[in-house]
């Protein structure tokens, strides 16, 4: 798996995790888990494909 695809997965499932935790119990900075599934979501985008089988 690529570095960047990695990540971007990762960052994506925490995200979402965070947002899940944020609707159950406020908690500071809880706004930031929008903006880390976004980041997550880009990565992934622009890793070269190989996360979805488009590099050879």
């Amino acid at each position: 798996m690529d570095r960047i695809a990695g990540v971007g997965l990762a960052l994506s499932a925490l995200g979402a995790l965070g947002y899940v935790a944020g609707v159950l119990y406020a908690y500071p900075g809880r706004a930031f888990t929008i903006t880390a599934v976004m980041v997550g979501i880009t990565l992934c985008a622009i890793s070269e494909g190989r996360l979805v089988g488009g590099g050879e």
